[in-house]
């Protein structure tokens, strides 16, 4: 089943429990993505990198007021870190690798690192494989992005998440993220290329697991999909 299927499955009619900050009854599911630009602006292309993913986040947060954040979406993947090509990935920390900033106490500030929100249950229900996401916005990667890359331990690449996180985290929304390896950052191909030969392959193994993941939580409160509230950093509580 798609998630466009899931979604129209979700009769806004069935009783649920009464909301509280643990409930994630899926009385109501709403879908939303960063959209696009006016033709009058700018170039009406989808919007893309981390300040329209944190407006859109911070717009999303204010208006649904919502129990959980999932951001999924494509991103470059290591295969020498074993992120294969249509591969998706549950992600457990986030981090930034374009904000270099060299003054005393800002480093960890610019890498901005933060954990996902803890899904043991949901991971091990789904045999979904653990990644590790930087962020940057720029599609190409220079020497001093993969240094923090490497720094971050990172398998996988994206320009939205670690935005979504920072602004979650603000607001203490939990968040967990669905990554698919659209191209190989490490093969030695041009990852534009490859990125728009797999797009179609990767968006729908991405469109099938996400629906899977919204199946899975629909009913269940977040203590069901992880051992502790607190060891959520999509949250600025501490683990």
């Amino acid at each position: 089943m798609s998630l466009l299927q899931v979604i129209s499955s979700v009769d806004p009619k069935d009783p649920s429990p009464q909301s509280s900050s643990s409930s994630l009854w899926m009385r109501r599911l709403f879908l939303f993505w960063k959209g696009s630009i006016l033709p009058r602006i700018a170039h009406c292309v989808n919007n893309i990198g981390t300040v329209p993913a944190a407006l859109v986040t911070y717009a999303s947060i204010q208006a649904l007021k919502p129990d959980l954040i999932i951001n999924a979406g494509t991103a470059g993947g290591y295969m020498s870190k074993g992120a294969n090509v249509n591969d998706v990935f549950l992600v457990s920390s986030v981090a930034f690798h374009h904000r270099r900033i060299p003054l005393p106490g800002r480093v960890p500030y610019g890498l901005g690192r933060r954990q996902s929100f803890s899904t043991p249950v949901l991971s091990a229900e789904l045999q979904l494989k653990a990644g590790v996401l930087s962020t940057g916005d720029s599609f190409d990667i220079c020497p001093p992005d993969e240094a923090f890359i490497t720094a971050n331990n990172a398998n996988l690449v994206d320009m939205e998440g670690a935005a979504v996180a920072y602004v979650a985290g603000l607001l203490n929304v939990p968040t967990i993220f669905l990554k698919v390896a659209s191209n190989a950052v490490d093969c030695g191909k041009p990852s534009v290329e490859e990125f728009h030969q797999n797009l179609a392959a990767a968006t729908s193994a991405l469109d099938r697991t996400v629906a899977e993941v919204v199946d899975f939580i629909s009913g269940k409160c977040l203590s069901e999909l992880s051992v502790s509230e607190t060891s959520s950093l999509g949250s600025t509580r501490s683990s």
